[in-house]
């Protein structure tokens, strides 16, 4: 079964997609993020716009601006976003945490819609080693193959990282995070087709987004398949070995039991968390149980909606139906 997921994992680099490996950490001060702000764009609780199955965000970090994940529907994002008043035209980077179409269902509407207005607008699409491996069943939407065919006929293209990545001072990609903790933040009956045939998929390409700034590390996830402590922990060796002052996004920990989610949650007190937002698949007994466990109040652990949002400096703003 080894043999056969390594040559699953040998079948990622794909012809089409510009492979991409980050720079190896190096010795010295290395730069720091200053202003962040995270506005969640798809979930499933919407105090704003349209709720979903589904995950997506608006990153600005120092005046970079990034869309994570690009939701489940082909419109979600691009109504939500309106509704907000937020322009995503000016938006060059996307990043696809993983190739679940509940986060990269957007991605081909956003990128013609946007396009209209600006040829650069969501053109570049950084996405982890695996993404592009075929799936067993095939997906009755032609799943990534097909979106990466639209994305690049309309101009788009896809950088597939097989390692961290700095995009921006301060701003960085995990790429695939190495699994050493025993979390199973998948759904088990997928399957990646290799030469020998099927093996299990685990979502080799899940990634996050990590942002460096002197109160400690940011983390924001899609679904976090690779587990929350696997890419905390793999964060802090890549980055930088610092607090992780918030956690935001989807971490699959919906169908965990009391005993998962103490596990979780004892592995995470140390790293000193100040703010969890949990959105999409974390489930809302896990934030809950989380908030609990780790010592947080209701102001700074919350279920995501639409439409909320986190800065450095205030915190989390959960708008009303989550405060």
């Amino acid at each position: 079964m080894m043999r056969l997921a390594r040559r699953a994992l040998a079948l990622a680099v794909v012809p089409c997609a510009l492979a991409a490996a980050g720079p190896e950490p190096g010795p010295g001060p290395r730069a720091r993020v200053h202003a962040i702000k995270v506005v969640v764009l798809s979930t499933m609780l919407a105090d704003a716009g349209i709720g979903e199955w589904g995950f997506a965000a608006l990153v600005e970090a120092d005046g970079h601006r990034i869309l994570f994940d690009t939701g489940a529907r082909p419109d979600t994002v691009l109504k939500n976003a309106k509704e907000l008043g937020l322009d995503l035209a000016g938006v060059r980077e996307v990043v696809l945490s993983h190739n679940h179409s509940d986060h990269t269902g957007g991605l081909v509407t956003l990128r013609r819609e946007h396009a209209k207005a600006n040829p650069e607008a969501l053109s570049r699409a950084w996405v982890g080693r695996g993404i592009f491996l075929p799936r067993v069943p095939a997906p009755p939407t032609g799943g990534m193959a097909a979106v990466k065919a639209a994305y690049e006929a309309d101009g788009g293209r896809f950088v597939e990282l097989d390692a961290p990545r700095e995009l921006f001072p301060g701003v960085w990609l995990t790429g695939p995070v190495p699994r050493v903790n025993p979390e199973r933040n998948w759904s088990g009956t997928g399957r990646i087709q290799t030469d020998g045939g099927p093996v299990e998929d685990t979502l080799p390409e899940d990634q996050a987004l990590i942002f460096d700034t002197d109160r400690g590390l940011v983390a924001l996830f899609g679904c976090g398949h690779a587990g929350v402590v696997n890419t905390l922990t793999y964060a802090r060796k890549v980055v930088r070995e610092a607090p992780v002052y918030a956690v935001l996004g989807g971490l699959h920990l919906f169908e965990k039991d009391d005993a998962a989610l103490d596990w979780t949650a004892d592995r995470l007190r140390p790293l000193g968390i100040a703010s969890l937002l949990g959105a999409h698949c974390t489930g809302l007994e896990a934030v809950y149980h989380l908030r609990a466990r780790l010592g947080l109040d209701r102001g700074r652990c919350v279920v995501g909606a639409v439409g909320a949002s986190f800065t450095l400096d205030g915190g989390i703003d959960p708008l009303g139906l989550a405060r």
